[in-house]
């Protein structure tokens, strides 16, 4: 065009300005204000130059969820990486049940490099089995199910007997005889440190010795998450590539996923009766003290666990979206209000993590 001029010069293409300066056509870089003036400032021609992101395109940053699902794959991969034989641990509650999601997408296409494992007291939420064994079934992977009630009936614990009977803390011993069975030398757990404060100790690798015992005071910093996986013979590692997540970050995980939890997480009646301000189901597994009364009531649950010791909650939440929002607003951890195992003592929980527990 005629106003427009373009000269070569050499191999460079320049477009004559109309003050008589010429730029190499398509630099962008910004000439000073006056006629024939040498480019800006370093930092000034560095901002003209680099490019502006275009109102709708594709953002490079991890959202909170993507950022916190990278570092749980590469929890799983490190462990696979360094250690010979691992087990992931799985219940069939949600954050079990979000671990398995993450397995597979650190594994798949290929099988897991490990069985799954679920320690039965028989005491268990029938819900959360039947889903345990649909999705290990559809998955296609390895299940073993370790039983309490083999232990008792081998001598290897004793059951308790009365009102407040439960065989929560005798899945221990099951689960470091399978460990040692197997030749496991880590474990896949959900535990998270939100939970309870005995578990806000915990690090991502948490050794055991050599008698399945947890010392807070042995334990390896993990700077820079950097994992250091020796151990000795006959010690085992408990991992946990969900730690930094909270209860909230798991139920958005779920959302997310579209990923199927066992319908007691959502409302639904149920028989209960109040106990030290829980509400436990009524079942075979429990025995009522004199005062207490058996009533139908609209309840959920937080936590999967040995239905003699877990409680409900009253809740009107009957989908994911109810969950999340009624969790965003709670100020109390699902351990410290539905777990009555977590309150036989103030350190209820670490006596029994010393002892081997998950």
């Amino acid at each position: 065009m005629p106003n427009d001029p373009i000269r070569t010069r050499g191999s460079r293409t320049t477009r004559a300005r109309p003050d008589g300066a010429r730029q190499p056509d398509g630099s962008g870089a910004a000439l000073s204000g006056e006629a024939g003036g040498r480019a800006g400032s370093k930092p000034e021609a560095e901002r003209a130059a680099s490019p502006r992101p275009r109102e709708g395109s594709p953002s490079y940053e991890l959202s909170h969820l993507q950022a916190l699902e990278a570092e749980s794959i590469h929890v799983f991969r490190e462990v696979a990486a360094e250690l010979e034989r691992p087990v992931l641990l799985f219940s069939g509650g949600k954050d079990s049940i979000v671990l398995l999601r993450l397995a597979e997408k650190a594994f798949r296409p290929g099988r897991f490099p490990f069985p799954i494992m679920h320690v039965d007291t028989g005491q268990n939420f029938p819900e959360a089995i039947e889903l345990r064994d649909r999705l290990v079934a559809a998955l296609g992977e390895r299940l073993i199910v370790e039983r309490v009630q083999d232990s008792i009936d081998s001598g290897r614990v004793v059951e308790q007997t009365g009102p407040r009977a439960s065989r929560n803390r005798l899945q221990t011993t099951t689960l470091l005889d399978a460990i040692e069975r197997h030749g496991f030398d880590a474990a896949f757990g959900g535990a998270r440190r939100d939970e309870e404060r005995a578990r806000a100790k915990e690090r991502v690798f948490s050794f055991r010795d050599d008698f399945g015992q947890w010392d807070p005071k042995r334990q390896r910093p993990e700077l820079w998450a950097l994992y250091n996986g020796r151990i000795r013979k006959g010690e085992h590692v408990r991992v946990f590539p969900i730690s930094n997540w909270t209860e909230l970050d798991v139920w958005q995980y779920i959302a997310v996923e579209g990923l199927e939890v066992p319908s007691i997480y959502y409302s639904h009646n149920r028989q209960v009766f109040e106990r030290d301000g829980m509400l436990y189901a009524f079942s075979p597994h429990v025995q009522l003290i004199d005062d207490e009364v058996v009533f139908e009531t609209s309840v959920r649950y937080r936590t999967v666990g040995d239905m003699s010791c877990t409680g409900a909650v009253r809740s009107r939440a009957q989908t994911l979206h109810e969950v999340v929002a009624e969790i965003a607003a709670t100020r109390i951890t699902e351990r410290g209000e539905t777990r009555a195992d977590d309150r036989v003592t103030e350190a209820a929980m670490e006596d029994r993590k010393r002892e081997g527990y998950f």
